[in-house]
């Protein structure tokens, strides 16, 4: 487990819309554009193996593309390379941080210096949400799979911990980039199954997809 202290002032971002990470969880990426294969390839020659996953902005300012502040770092834990030189990469959430400004040096990719301070609760164990009601958020999940034809195992869902409840919806559920960012910038798990039982409702209620969370 990386500790506070081990992680590092610079790390490389890879900005992916839609794409969510979150601290104790698991991220499968498929790499294969040139830049990120070179991320990915100087990533492992480092000690952390941090690569920090951003949302974009949508929209770009002056041709460049924006990113938001808030970012959440993985783990390379897993990898596999495919014949014709791919990889398939899993990411395991180690915690948020702060973009502060683009690093100097040249790499086809973007690197950052980071902070981690005000994410202390991110390196720490499990949190519990303890003011979840099971049999309604998972009564208006089931209206919610029924409404976009998905399936799933309610058995499981039913025994799992709270924040692997609550992430793996954030994380696999189909909500816009900018809701996604909402979900990551959640203070602590409450918050965030707060602001997942909105874009449910909202969702339910027919909202439009041009219209996000604010």
């Amino acid at each position: 487990m990386i500790q506070a202290a081990d992680l590092p002032d610079t790390i490389p971002v890879f900005p992916l819309p839609g794409a969510l990470l979150l601290p104790r969880t698991r991220l499968p990426l498929h790499i294969f554009e040139p830049r990120y294969l070179q991320m990915f390839e100087d990533t492992l020659k480092t000690r952390h193996r941090l690569i920090g996953m951003v949302q974009p902005v949508p929209g770009e300012r002056d041709g460049a593309t924006v990113l938001h502040s808030i970012g959440c770092a993985g783990r390379v834990t897993q990898f596999s390379e495919t014949e014709d030189g791919r990889y398939l990469v899993t990411l395991s959430g180690v915690s948020r941080f702060r973009l502060s400004q683009e690093a100097s040096g040249f790499t086809p990719y973007q690197r950052f210096d980071v902070c981690w301070q005000g994410f202390d609760r991110d390196l720490g164990r499990s949190e519990a949400d303890e003011t979840l009601d099971r049999g309604p958020f998972l009564s208006l999940l089931e209206r919610f799979f029924a409404a976009q034809n998905l399936s799933t195992d309610w058995e499981a869902l039913r025994e799992a911990e709270d924040e692997l409840l609550i992430n793996s919806l954030a994380m696999l559920l189909e909500f816009d980039p900018e809701d996604k960012q909402a979900l990551l910038e959640a203070p602590c798990l409450a918050t965030r199954r707060e602001t997942l039982v909105t874009l449910i409702e909202f969702a339910l209620r027919g909202g439009s997809q041009e219209e996000t969370l604010q």
